[in-house]
């Protein structure tokens, strides 16, 4: 065996490297061993997702643990990998109440800051940043920023500015991270396509290193190496079809003199069917773990005041119009809709090996909304689910109910701290908390 080659080795080639899945013939985990790095090992990964307006109360619940939880049915897509989630409610962002509706309950969803109303914005760095700065030397992508929905400008009747509805992953107090709403573009910069490269398969690029790689693992891993050479290129036709939209989009919007981002799905070459749109998305921060270019992510699936249609859910209103029925039938097949995007995250991650469990038990896989009730615009508790162990730091299915507690020991931010522990970055405050969460 080759000692250069490791269980987590990297094909290389034409402006390209991406780590590939554990592979068991091989002897060791990890690429060239660091001072101080145990090469054993494995990364761990957060992702947030991101849905606006709240949830189907009536139906988003759960009880009972492990294996034998019982889900409500908006959590229904959610029933294979139920002894690997922990549905929390009780939780809120102190504030996010009190300051008026919308904006002002989603832009601090994951700082836990103080938002300032009018022109000027200010608030807090998110903790998904706070982890991206933390892992920034050891992936090629610091962080995937990436939407759904374009972000829309101007203020709300709060007197808060609508970036602060648009952005959930922020970079300082002042400035949202740049958030990738076209799948063709997130797949490049994940692979740092630029150019004439752009038309140019990633395979064929790392296809002799593949090629001489195949001949040094066994049967089993050369299996397990075109299993997921085919899901990259899968991923990789995707977004290149998608690419030809986008540049037609840009021509439009130039010839329109106007912003393309102000211009109507699918005119600014996003795709028409949002199913499509956000599959696509949770295959490429996948395929972003599974290689090691990124370590966090966050998607926002819709904005805050979501103007996203839903014709098959047979569903006749907007997101957000449909929220202010948030008991309703047709909501109920929303959320439950959101939250099978989720499900479909985590099980693509459970299914990817990784040493001795899956890239998702090593990983926390985090989801949540702004608020509870949309009709009600309700954020004294938050819908919040996470998925995944970070590599057995994280107890799992289980249901935990914060409501009781006082509002000090309830806080959003306290849960961040305790992730943000499991992940090495230990501080002594974020946000408004001053302490763990008790009980993750």
């Amino acid at each position: 065996m080759n000692p250069a080659v490791n269980r987590r080795t990297l094909l290389r080639g034409a402006g390209v490297a991406m780590a590939l899945p554990w592979l068991e013939s091989i002897p060791v985990w990890g690429r060239e061993t660091m001072v101080g790095h145990d090469a054993a090992e494995t990364p761990q990964r957060f992702a947030a997702l991101f849905m606006g307006c709240g949830i189907n109360a009536d139906h988003w619940w759960a009880k009972g643990s492990g294996k034998d939880m019982e889900l409500g049915k908006s959590l229904a897509p959610m029933e294979p990998l139920k002894h690997k989630l922990n549905f929390i409610t009780g939780l809120f962002n102190e504030n996010a109440t009190g300051v008026g509706i919308h904006p002002g309950q989603t832009g601090n969803i994951l700082s836990g800051a103080s938002l300032k109303k009018g022109s000027e914005l200010r608030g807090g760095i998110s903790m998904d940043q706070v982890l991206a700065n933390h892992f920034q030397n050891q992936t090629a992508v610091p962080s995937l920023v990436l939407g759904c929905e374009q972000p829309v400008t101007g203020y709300h009747e709060t007197n808060f500015s609508m970036a602060y509805s648009s952005h959930i992953s922020w970079q300082n107090a002042t400035s949202p991270v740049p958030m990738e709403v076209y799948p063709s573009l997130a797949f490049d910069a994940l692979f740092d396509n630029q150019g004439s490269r752009r038309n140019e398969s990633i395979l064929d690029r790392v296809g002799e290193d593949a090629a001489s790689l195949r001949r040094q693992v066994s049967v089993s891993d050369r299996a397990k190496l075109e299993e997921f050479l085919s899901s990259v290129r899968e991923v990789e036709k995707r977004a290149a079809s998608m690419r030809a939209a986008h540049a037609k989009a840009s021509d439009r919007a130039k010839d329109q003199g106007k912003p393309i981002h102000a211009m109507k799905r699918p005119d600014d070459g996003l795709p028409e069917d949002i199913r499509e749109h956000m599959r696509l998305m949770c295959d490429i921060v996948a395929l972003g773990f599974q290689t090691d270019k990124a370590r966090v992510a966050t998607l926002l699936l819709n904005r805050d005041l979501s103007g996203l249609f839903y014709p098959f859910l047979d569903v006749q209103s907007t997101h957000h119009s449909a929220s202010h029925s948030d008991r309703s039938d047709a909501y109920e097949r929303i959320s439950r809709y959101y939250c099978s995007q989720y499900a479909y995250l985590a099980g693509k991650l459970d299914a990817m090996a990784e040493g001795d469990g899956t890239v998702l038990d090593h990983s926390c896989l985090l989801f949540l909304s702004s608020m509870w009730s949309g009709n009600a615009h309700d954020s004294s508790k938050l819908p919040v689910l996470l998925t995944g162990g970070l590599s057995g730091s994280l107890e799992s299915g289980r249901v935990l109910d914060y409501l009781e507690e006082s509002d000090e020991d309830r806080k959003l931010c306290s849960m961040y701290l305790s992730i943000m522990d499991r992940m090495g970055v230990e501080l002594d405050e974020f946000g408004d908390a001053e302490k763990r969460l008790a009980g993750l």
